[in-house]
């Protein structure tokens, strides 16, 4: 078995694939909270005000499939940071490495939390005004 010295500097795809299962775990973490939010926030802001606003097990499903395509199409944008890690990280630094990381994990995870917020703002534009 091959040993690798602690000093030098990761094969570029491995150290890519050494952290797709924390980003993997991020997005469904993110995804489950961001359900539940959307299931508070939409009950609470506007299922008073449309009532076909409904939480059903059949809608529970397809979102479920939906955010298993979604985690899939994330995993393709995710190849993104090694490709750019691999041709524009010149100098092969562990910084640049670790901030394009960091930046589409981030990134990821937000975009989990547009539809909770786009409840708030249909809530404050179409029924706020109506109390």
């Amino acid at each position: 078995m091959e040993t690798r010295n602690h000093n030098s500097t990761p094969d570029i795809p491995d150290w890519w694939e050494s952290r797709r299962k924390k980003y993997n775990m991020g997005l469904i973490i993110s995804g489950i909270i961001s359900y539940i939010l959307y299931v508070i926030l939409g009950s609470i802001l506007i299922a008073p005000h449309d009532y076909e606003f409904e939480i059903t097990i059949f809608g529970f499903i397809v979102q479920g499939f939906i955010f298993l395509i979604a985690i899939l199409i994330a995993n393709l944008f995710y190849n993104l940071g090694a490709f750019t890690d691999k041709h524009f990280n010149k100098k092969n630094e562990e910084k640049f490495r670790q901030r394009i990381y960091n930046l589409g994990y981030w990134f990821s995870v937000a975009l989990s939390f547009l539809i909770p917020i786009f409840i708030v703002i249909e809530y404050f534009t179409c029924y706020a005004n109506l109390k």
